[in-house]
């Protein structure tokens, strides 16, 4: 059975008194006396040394358990550390992903609103060459919209969104007027240089017709490019007058024959 180190240390210490005493009786009495002090001081020694490495052993061993402890906390910190940076490069992963995503997804709006731009441009470009084959009433009443069209190849600081609501109500008034029948009072040049108001008889964007009110002027009207022509036919004044009265619920419904020209 294995000793401790105690007890291996009270055994060595008891063999060397022995040990000791035994030859300190086979000595003469003074060199006894001397040999008794010097052997004392041998083991005070021996012990003195002994207990100074049992202190290092112990101080060893509890310095071990610390660094041990340390260890052991700053290998958990590592592992947290070592944890912390692979859920950062997960994080970079999968914002790289999004990223890579979002420019594609803007790469993409980009291109959209690249032909949005392209389409609203050809649109305003479109208007504005067809403005002058409007009716003149017309054409006043889409001035604040027509005066915002930019022209090709003009700056413009206009959104995308406000240049659209500009085609639209454009193109909406365009087609509430194509699908009515409108009479607006004029004032049109005869050929001899007086004026005369009229009554003119719009039908939708492709012709109109126009009488004075004492039924000696009429004529009738054609849109071009170069603006709506006029073309005096007096002998048409009792029919535009009482289309013009039907139309104002000013006489019943009658069928009235005018001349119109398909282009």
């Amino acid at each position: 059975m294995n000793m401790n180190r105690h007890e291996r240390a009270a055994k060595q210490c008891g063999a060397l008194v022995l040990a000791a005493a035994a030859l300190v009786a086979a000595l003469p009495a003074q060199e006894a006396t001397d040999a008794v002090a010097s052997t004392r001081a041998t083991v005070e020694k021996w012990v003195e040394t002994r207990n100074l490495v049992s202190k290092e052993q112990r101080d060893w061993a509890l310095g071990k358990e610390a660094l041990t402890a340390r260890m052991d906390v700053v290998r958990r910190e590592v592992e947290k550390l070592q944890k912390s940076i692979a859920d950062a490069q997960a994080q970079v992963v999968e914002a790289d992903k999004k990223r890579a995503t979002l420019l594609a997804e803007n790469e993409q709006r980009k291109q959209s609103g690249d032909k949005m731009i392209a389409r609203i441009a050809a649109l305003e470009g479109k208007l504005l060459t067809q403005l002058p084959r409007l009716p003149e009433p017309l054409r006043d009443k889409l001035k604040p919209l027509t005066q915002r069209l930019p022209k090709a190849g003009e700056e413009t600081k206009q959104s995308l969104a406000e240049r659209w609501q500009n085609v639209v109500g454009v193109l909406n008034e365009l087609d509430k007027w194509q699908r009515e029948i409108v009479v607006t009072s004029e004032v049109r040049q005869l050929g001899d240089g007086q004026s005369v108001e009229v009554a003119v008889l719009y039908l939708g964007l492709g012709q109109a017709f126009y009488a004075s009110s004492n039924g000696k002027v009429a004529g009738f009207g054609l849109p071009t490019a170069d603006g709506w022509q006029w073309k005096q036919a007096n002998e048409l004044a009792p029919d535009v007058l009482r289309t013009i009265a039907i139309y104002k619920n000013e006489q019943v419904a009658a069928f009235v024959r005018l001349p119109v020209q398909v282009q």
